[in-house]
């Protein structure tokens, strides 16, 4: 499945992680993607979008 969101082009996020002993471990953080069929230029089409996206209206489901 893709980790990238296909409106707003979310993607993986890299970072440090801090133990309580302040040790650290580098690792990484994935977005909320959801495969759904949406119009896309008047044809109904799969596209992997964040939840963000889907909640804020920049994409309409095809039903």
């Amino acid at each position: 499945m893709s980790r990238k969101c296909d409106i707003c082009g979310k993607g993986l996020v890299a970072g440090v992680q801090y133990s309580h002993s302040h040790r650290q471990s580098k690792r990484t953080w994935l977005p909320n993607i959801r495969k759904i069929k949406a119009v896309v230029d008047g044809t109904p089409k799969t596209i992997h979008v964040c939840t963000r996206c889907l909640r804020s209206g920049k994409v309409q489901r095809a039903v």
